[in-house]
């Protein structure tokens, strides 16, 4: 059963975050296989990120929270909180999912 990780930046690290951009991209791109979805929570205009979600192919606690701790935005220091739920697949891309798994 997937993961959901949903992170919250620190107050202040803007500049932190498009520094560390290219490198985190590339971590997402290496590691594509496991990502269902992921992408960055932006403000209300759709500039600002401050933070992200994250929905992992993982099926233990430990492999989602190993993964974020290798994701170079954790590495920076970049994230304040992280939280780790485990998510049931219902619907995905507008096509019911349940039974798949």
């Amino acid at each position: 059963m997937p993961w959901m990780v949903e992170t919250y930046d620190r107050p202040g690290t803007a500049a932190l975050r498009l520094e560390i951009r290219p490198a985190h991209l590339d971590y997402l791109e290496a590691n594509r296989h496991l990502l269902l979805a992921c992408g960055a929570k932006l403000d209300d205009e759709g500039g600002a990120a401050s933070g992200g979600l994250y929905l992992l192919a993982l099926e233990t606690r430990q492999e989602a929270e190993a993964f974020i701790e290798a994701d170079p935005f954790f590495r920076a220091g970049l994230f304040e909180r992280v939280f780790f739920t485990r998510w049931r697949k219902a619907y995905l891309d507008g096509r019911n999912t349940l039974g798949e798994d």
